[in-house]
């Protein structure tokens, strides 16, 4: 069986801003997800211990007083989600989360801050992974379609009912059956291991990230620099 008909696990944060290094957990949700449908789920609000601009509360609904006043401790929180996943991974299930670099990235720093120790070391000093990014995944595949590449309009091209956009623990569902509406559309995505899929993104990010500089730079954006390396194989010793 392809890996898109085995168990997956979505993964989406909610937080405090869109610089992954610098932004808060607000909220985590880890969603186990067998034949499309969600078996079992965590989810997590946190009190990030810094305001939440407003333009963020806008998108995901949770002020700064609601956080204070139910949201457990940001250490804790970090150190549950990054314990949560790395169960699965021992497990060998793929996790799924749509601009991964993004939300695996703040994760990293979060836990930073907190010295806590780093997915990697969770790991036993393995490489984390297999991390599947639908994302990615379509911005490879159908390179040249236009409009947006978000969550909602990319579920909307997919077919995929997202439910309450900005909401964690459904867009971590989104995403897996996102990914797996890729692999039923695109039998070559389907056709590599989680491993392969996960290495394949590699390269498909580099490829993308050369691209977007070349088309900064016909625009006169001489100063603009696009980071090609996605963050997934050494991301805990190199996130900073």
């Amino acid at each position: 069986m392809a890996w898109h008909g085995e168990p997956l696990v979505g993964f989406d944060l909610e937080t405090t801003g869109t610089e992954p290094r610098e932004a808060r957990i607000v909220t985590a949700a880890v969603i186990g997800v067998t034949a499309g449908e969600p078996v079992s789920r965590a989810v997590w609000l946190a009190d990030p211990g810094i305001r939440i601009p407003a333009q963020a509360s806008a998108i995901h609904g949770i002020s700064s007083e609601r956080a204070a006043a139910e949201g457990r401790p940001a250490r804790e929180v970090a150190d549950e989600v990054a314990q949560t996943l790395c169960g699965y991974w021992r497990e060998g299930v793929p996790v799924v989360a749509y601009n991964a670099a993004f939300d695996l990235t703040l994760l990293t720093a979060e836990l930073r801050r907190h010295d806590l120790p780093s997915l990697s070391d969770r790991l036993g000093g393995a490489e984390i992974g297999p991390v599947i990014d639908p994302y990615t995944i379509d911005r490879a595949v159908d390179r040249y379609r236009k409009g947006k590449r978000t969550l909602e309009a990319v579920c909307t091209e997919y077919g995929v009912r997202l439910g309450e956009a900005h909401d964690a623990s459904a867009d971590a569902l989104a995403a897996v059956r996102v990914a797996a509406a890729l692999a039923v559309r695109h039998p070559s995505v389907a056709a590599l291991t989680p491993g392969e899929l996960h290495e394949r993104q590699i390269q498909w990010y580099a490829e993308w990230a050369t691209d977007f500089q070349r088309f900064l730079r016909k625009k006169g954006t001489a100063d603009a620099v696009v980071d090609g390396s996605w963050p997934l194989r050494e991301l805990a010793a190199t996130a900073s």
